[in-house]
């Protein structure tokens, strides 16, 4: 990181217990190079035991990554870099409209078959990560689950989940995948209203289309940090911090831009 980014970064972690009078060591490593070691193995997308010498030992870095996601603290700092990026570039910090849509990628061998599935529609054998952004592509909230899953049966619960972190959402866009009596469940139960961006008729090859190119260009972010390519983690939830510190990235780079 950067130091714009670090002096944005740093008051959004969550207080080390020794400091906040709740007991425990001293910490031994800089916060910034656990961050840093965090986000080279997103990027590079390298196993955590092979991160090089000049970082903090492996295990010390693993231990602060699985700890802040029990503590959520991804999504805290995912969602206040969004709110902050929203209020530079003149927009509302809460958005009222966003954007869903699925990706499924290939999974390694550290992946267990009652995680996994097979998406016939892309004959790929893995997980699928449903995500849910805003007009200008910053994500909101992500979702894990086997490649086989539906679209439109995991946005149940990624809808559920983004009613509960960012209630201010009230329009949504989205493909033909999200068809049915989702349209109808989520108008009635959460007040948010579908609009179903369907392909051209006689469209053949890639075309830009309303609204639905911000979550493909979401979804490349995403692509560009190696470990977000295929799925390695043995826990989904694990792969949902992955995505969100790829996006932390993302977006406090979109912040700390001159």
């Amino acid at each position: 990181m950067t130091d714009a980014q670090w002096a944005v970064i740093e008051p959004l972690l969550p207080t080390p217990g020794w400091l906040a009078g709740r007991g425990g060591r001293r910490a031994k490593h800089c916060r910034r190079e656990i961050v840093d070691a965090i986000l080279y193995v997103v990027d590079n997308g390298i196993k955590w035991r092979a991160l090089p010498a000049d970082f903090p030992p492996w295990s010390t870095v693993y231990n602060h990554f699985a700890d802040w996601e029990r503590q959520e603290a991804t999504q805290d700092l995912l969602d206040a870099l969004r709110d902050r990026a929203r209020l530079t570039e003149g927009r509302h910090a809460a958005p009222s409209a966003g954007i869903i849509d699925s990706a499924s990628v290939k999974a390694a061998e550290t992946v267990g078959a009652g995680t996994r599935g097979f998406d016939a529609g892309k004959k790929i054998n893995g997980r699928k990560r449903h995500i849910a952004v805003d007009t200008a592509g910053l994500l909101i909230c992500v979702l894990v689950t086997g490649a086989g899953v539906q679209d439109r049966v995991a946005a149940r619960h990624l809808l559920t989940r983004l009613r509960y972190l960012c209630p201010s959402v009230r329009h949504l866009w989205a493909d033909s995948g999200y068809t049915g009596t989702l349209i109808d469940w989520a108008r009635t139960l959460f007040g948010i209203s579908i609009d179903i961006v369907a392909k051209l008729a006689g469209q053949v090859g890639f075309v830009v289309l309303h609204r639905r190119w911000v979550v493909e260009r979401s979804l490349a972010w995403i692509n560009q940090h190696r470990r977000c390519v295929r799925d390695y983690e043995r826990l989904p939830q694990h792969h949902e911090a992955i995505v969100r510190w790829a996006m932390i990235h993302t977006t406090s780079k979109r912040l700390t831009q001159d």
